[in-house]
């Protein structure tokens, strides 16, 4: 499922969600350059959140809680989680205003890698993207909106359609598959004996619930 846009219309300009999506987007660029003189593996290494380095020297290697956030692996990763930003993250700024919206992205992106990094702490594999910081967006819309709809493109080949589905149930479904995608992906590094790469889908799972707790203290007024 591809959502398109949601039904809630933006109150303010949601200045801080355009900031992010631009900062993301020119380090992609950044990222492209670097890569041309062979220099990014160096730059993923000393940015990106490495469970052992960071366990194992924090005062070193604390600054990549944050510099991961805006790192992607490839086009499709970063045009996936720019897409899920500008759909979900303006209405979450709408109601945390800019200033609250900015700590509670980066604040959800930090936990996610916490979660991830709890789950699999000898893991030596480098974690980027913006989509732990997302999922807590999408966990406090999830509360937030629930009776929103999302226009979602379904494809399914010859018969590819869009259709407009309740924010609950495409939010909640998404959440399944993470948690669904962890469980498998930890059963299969197990069953190996080994790091496996790819999605850091606990890092999902954790940010989506940090962004359900939000959502809940927003709604209370609390945050």
């Amino acid at each position: 499922m591809i959502p398109l846009r949601d039904s809630v219309r933006s109150k303010r300009v949601p200045i801080v969600n355009y900031l992010l999506i631009a900062v993301n987007l020119a380090v992609f660029a950044y990222q492209l350059r670097i890569a041309s003189v062979g220099t990014l593996d160096n730059f993923i290494s000393q940015c990106a959140v490495t469970p052992t380095l960071l366990l194992r020297e924090p005062f070193n290697y604390y600054h990549t809680l944050i510099a991961s956030q805006f790192l992607h692996g490839g086009v499709m990763h970063i045009l996936g989680n720019m897409a899920y930003l500008y759909i979900f993250g303006d209405n979450i700024e709408d109601k945390l205003g800019h200033g609250g919206y900015l700590i509670f992205y980066l604040f959800s992106g930090i936990c996610a890698s916490f979660f991830q990094i709890y789950l699999n702490p000898a893991s030596t594999i480098p974690m980027l993207g913006a989509s732990g910081a997302i999922a807590g967006v999408l966990g406090a819309y999830f509360v937030l909106y629930p009776k929103a709809t999302v226009e979602t493109l379904i494809p399914l080949g010859f018969f590819t359609r869009v259709v407009e589905i309740p924010a609950f149930f495409f939010l909640g479904f998404w959440f399944l598959m993470q948690a669904y995608s962890g469980t498998a992906a930890t059963a299969v590094a197990k069953s190996v004996g080994q790091n496996v790469g790819g999605v850091a889908w606990w890092a999902h799972v954790g940010g989506f619930s940090v962004g359900v707790i939000g959502g809940i203290l927003s709604r209370f007024r609390v945050i």
